[in-house]
């Protein structure tokens, strides 16, 4: 084999004898798909903008089912993909917070209590610095959902570092368990206006808009000595903003909403890899993964895919 010229990039070979060529390109790593792959990364490129399965299905003239696989298929490697880049990262403050969303119906509405249905938080772990989202987790707002939260970001952070969460009591169990007294820990409590003076958790879930707004913040240190200028959720909070905005199975009040559990989590999790990796961050003007020195350069979407993500 010689040298034979450059296709798409990558070096390409020809043989002296039978004069076939081949060239250094990849296997399409978005595997089972019967699209070309330039046409799957359009509709990944179109997911992380927050378009929705039928507006996509409108846009490129695929039928829904496919854009739903390769919703299926770049999800399961998004995640991986995040599995094996996020580790042993170094960070001063962490922020955790909570973000509702729903699945199928209102809660209200599962009558057979599926615990796939109904009401699910995606739970957001953000480096304060980089604006990293160093780990998340979909399920119900309850204490077993924490403790895996927070086992799964305790494998993600290297040496000690501060954690500040909102006022969900099921953290603190979650952070003796898995962090014991390694961590700083605080936890910032605000107190809003309910709406009609009464505090109601059906109207909770469907109030968009405080009528006075934030009353009172209260911070209550429980672990460690904890630096009270960096106990804060606002940056997370803003961080939630970002996935109503760019995910369309979080935008209130709409048909968008997620009608399978699964699919919530592969939306999820390729939104994460694109918000670290890609995106280019307006509070330092690079990638959150830039900024946490896991990488040198922006990454395209095709170079998200193309990555290794082998569990270590």
């Amino acid at each position: 084999m010689v040298k034979f010229g450059v296709r798409k990039g990558f070096q390409r070979y020809q043989c002296r004898v039978c004069k076939r060529t081949r060239s250094d390109i990849p296997e399409n790593p978005l595997v089972n798909l019967r699209v070309p792959f330039e046409k799957a990364v359009q509709v990944v490129h179109l997911l992380c903008e927050g378009m929705g399965i039928r507006a996509i299905e409108r846009f490129t003239q695929l039928n829904r089912r496919t854009a739903l696989g390769i919703l299926e298929v770049a999800g399961q490697k998004a995640a991986r993909l995040l599995d094996f880049q996020i580790r042993d990262v170094e960070v001063e403050s962490v922020q955790c917070d909570e973000l509702f969303a729903f699945v199928g119906c209102k809660e209200y509405n599962n009558k057979s209590k599926d615990p796939e249905l109904g009401t699910q938080y995606t739970f957001l772990a953000v480096d304060r610095k980089s604006k990293l989202i160093m780990s998340h987790f979909i399920g119900k707002r309850d204490k077993e959902s924490c403790d895996i939260f927070m086992a799964d970001l305790r494998t993600r952070l290297k040496g000690r570092s501060q954690v500040t969460s909102d006022g969900f009591l099921g953290y603190l169990p979650a952070m003796h368990n898995n962090f014991g007294a390694n961590v700083d820990f605080a936890q910032q409590v605000k107190t809003y206006a309910n709406i009609g003076g009464h505090s109601n958790p059906v109207a909770d879930e469907r109030r968009y808009s405080v009528a006075k707004g934030c009353l009172t913040v209260k911070n209550h240190i429980h672990i460690g000595k904890p630096e009270r200028s960096l106990i804060s959720t606002s940056h997370v909070e803003r961080t939630n903003l970002s996935v109503r905005l760019f995910n369309r199975r979080f935008t209130r009040l709409t048909l968008g909403y997620s009608k399978k559990l699964t699919n919530l989590k592969h939306a999820v999790a390729l939104f994460i890899a694109h918000f670290n990796f890609c995106r280019v961050h307006s509070a330092h003007g690079m990638t959150p993964a830039m900024n946490a020195e896991l990488t040198n350069h922006v990454w395209t979407i095709e170079e998200l895919f193309y990555q290794p993500c082998d569990t270590p």
